[in-house]
């Protein structure tokens, strides 16, 4: 069927073609009744997510204080959610140029809101949830239809009175995009007009050169171009060894690597509640960052549980956990995803849907590869030390910049398919994902239902193991995404997780 302006279109997965129109005001209905109105193309990194390889979800797990009202969340979402353009548009292929692009449709909130009935009387509450999420990670998003939905699971767990658990396909944007928007459809508790407030970044500097007290002009030049030298050689150093991880420099093979083709399995999402401010001490004596002490705590947890893992099938098992079962010199990286578009913030996205103002939107997405040190340090406090050296070091780089510029140019020249080959090869190569995301200062409400906790994950990734920090109020809830049939025991990771930060943490309390 060919459009007013001469495009023939169809629907991802060889559905019906669709009418549109450009720019137009009026809408017309398809076969199937869907509303159209506007044609926009999806950004290089956006059509990546379509690939078979990287068919990605990220899943959100709202915990709620109150039992949930789903009819609610559905008139609040249409008049929300819906407006974004992304949440309420299709993505359809032109036939003739084989380009992809967004088409806005009429979205039918019942299609996207689920209500499952539940029975009141189930064993676990919390295995259900897991097990729920777990089996939404089988199967994709219906690409007939916007791609996200909505679960609402009226169940009593341990941490939340009611669960509700939103999917997003990954092509609609990033990770910290999309918990922008969805912390833009909360208000606070404490005052329903406020949005939340996210804590700025840390503006106190904490280089090497923080303790000089006004320099000489020289001296303030000799910094520059130290600085410059330093971003340069960084940058460089960055840049070769992506391209050797691009063609063959791999990490270690550990028990937490995902054999190949494990971004078809489903993932077990499972997460663990701890203080916010049990890391805020450890921060603060030892002046550095939150992301800083997240990493830290991420390396101490990895190598005690790897060194659990190689003891597996040992003799005397009592006495191999006390001893060091690590091979030397593992090299284990996490690939970190930046999206280079600055975050347009909650405000404006509040704006966008509410009073239909513009906002910048969409995946600019660059590589950054971080390495881990796995060892048993005999000092809990070294760990953080050597994480904070190692993100010090990736700040003053332009990896990210350059590694969205490789694949882009990979893309204009050799396409879609060569662009997806060469990140999923620079994924395979490496162990894990890693996220931290900072989350609001006060208890927040999802359209008038008190959030309890938040924890995101994600699956369609080649990895078996994601670990993402998510802040909440005085909380930080560590969330793991994991193939189980790499890491049959992800409870027991989050449990060294959990382990290191309290050692870490009287560590710093008796050097005090």
């Amino acid at each position: 069927m060919d459009s007013p302006t001469g495009i023939r279109w169809r629907r991802l997965g060889g559905l019906k073609p669709i009418k549109t129109k450009r720019k137009s005001k009026e809408v017309e209905a398809d076969t199937n009744k869907n509303m159209v109105e506007e044609e926009e193309p999806l950004s290089p990194s956006a059509r990546l997510f379509h690939e078979p390889n990287f068919n990605v979800h990220v899943t959100t797990i709202l915990g709620i204080k109150t039992p949930l009202s789903p009819q609610v969340i559905k008139e609040k979402l249409m008049h929300s959610l819906v407006k974004h353009p992304r949440f309420s548009s299709l993505q359809v292929v032109d036939e003739k140029a084989g380009e992809m692009k967004w088409v806005r449709t009429k979205v039918d909130i019942d299609q996207h809101v689920v209500v499952p009935d539940l029975d009141r009387n189930m064993g676990s509450p919390d295995k259900f949830v897991e097990d729920y999420v777990y089996n939404l990670s089988k199967s994709s998003l219906d690409k007939s239809k916007p791609l996200w939905d909505l679960h609402v699971l009226n169940v009593k767990t341990s941490d939340a009175q009611g669960v509700a658990v939103v999917r997003i396909h990954h092509s609609l944007g990033d990770g910290t995009s999309l918990m922008s928007l969805l912390l833009a459809c909360t208000r606070q508790v404490a005052d329903p007009d406020k949005l939340p407030t996210i804590p700025g970044q840390n503006k106190k500097t904490t280089n090497s050169f923080s303790g000089l007290s006004k320099p000489k002009f020289w001296k303030y030049y000799l910094i520059a171009v130290w600085l410059f030298i330093q971003l340069i050689w960084n940058t460089i150093r960055d840049i070769v060894i992506f391209g050797a991880t691009a063609l063959f420099l791999k990490d270690t093979k550990t028990p937490i690597k995902a054999p190949p083709c494990s971004e078809l399995n489903p993932r077990r999402v499972v997460y663990r509640i701890v203080s916010l401010d049990d890391m805020k001490v450890v921060k603060n004596a030892m002046n550095m960052t939150i992301n800083d002490v997240a990493l830290g705590i991420t390396q101490a947890g990895l190598s005690r549980y790897l060194n659990r893992r190689y003891a597996e099938g040992k003799k005397d098992e009592g006495e191999t956990q006390k001893r060091n079962n690590l091979p030397k010199n593992i090299r284990l990286r996490s690939t970190i995803l930046i999206n280079l578009r600055p975050s347009a913030g909650i405000q404006v996205l509040a704006d966008m849907m509410e009073k239909d103002a513009e906002a910048k939107w969409g995946n600019w997405i660059g590589f950054v590869l971080l390495p881990y040190k796995i060892a048993l340090r005999d000092d809990p406090l070294d760990y953080v030390r050597e994480a904070k050296a190692t993100i010090d070091r990736k700040k003053n780089s332009l990896e990210a910049v350059y590694t969205f510029s490789i694949a882009d140019l990979v893309l204009k020249f050799f396409g879609v398919k060569a662009s997806s080959d060469l990140s999923h090869r620079i994924i395979t190569q490496t162990t894990m994902c890693i996220s931290n995301i900072v989350g609001p200062q006060e208890e927040i409400g999802f359209y008038g239902h008190p959030i309890a906790y938040l924890a995101s994950g994600s699956y369609g990734q080649p990895h078996a193991l994601m670990i993402n920090f998510q802040s909440y109020v005085n909380k930080m809830t560590m969330v793991l995404s994991v193939d189980e049939s790499v890491i049959p025991d992800p409870h027991q990771l989050l449990d060294d997780l959990q382990l290191s930060l309290q050692l870490i943490k009287d560590a710093v309390l008796a050097s005090c």
